[in-house]
């Protein structure tokens, strides 16, 4: 089963990691179960954005205001890894807690998506590229 993203925001999210080699880019992933319909980029907060992110929260409440008010809602998030793994790193274990969200990571060439399982970590999702659009929403 897992979870559906289209080809071209698979595409605009290791377009956007690439365009950014030497920090982590961040954002919302928004749609239902089963499929991520479109993305929300966010500003990368971390003190050290070469190997961390920190979610902008003005851009995580507008994401909750919209979902509310009809949008898709918010059912996890992605950032990027400059060194080119697509594998949650120790910082992001330290960081891992919400079981119920999707947990994106993206690198100019690949993406992975995971879960966090209580006991076993992350554990990986299976992430469908399918044809068909999607789009990025500006923040």
């Amino acid at each position: 089963m897992g979870t559906a993203i289209s080809r071209s925001l698979a595409g605009a999210l290791m377009a956007r990691a690439a365009a950014s080699p030497g920090r982590e880019v961040c954002g919302l992933l928004l749609g239902g179960p089963g499929r991520i319909v479109s993305t929300m980029p966010a500003a990368n907060l971390a003190a050290d954005p070469a190997d961390s992110f920190e979610l902008d929260p003005a851009v995580h409440i507008a994401a909750i205001r919209a979902a509310r008010a009809g949008g898709p809602a918010v059912i996890g998030h992605y950032h990027s890894h400059p060194n080119g793994v697509a594998r949650p790193s120790p910082r992001d274990a330290a960081l891992a807690f919400d079981p119920l969200a999707l947990w994106m990571i993206v690198t100019d060439a690949d993406i992975t998506l995971w879960r966090i399982r209580r006991g076993a970590g992350f554990v990986p999702e299976t992430l469908r590229i399918e044809d068909g659009g999607g789009c990025e929403i500006d923040a």
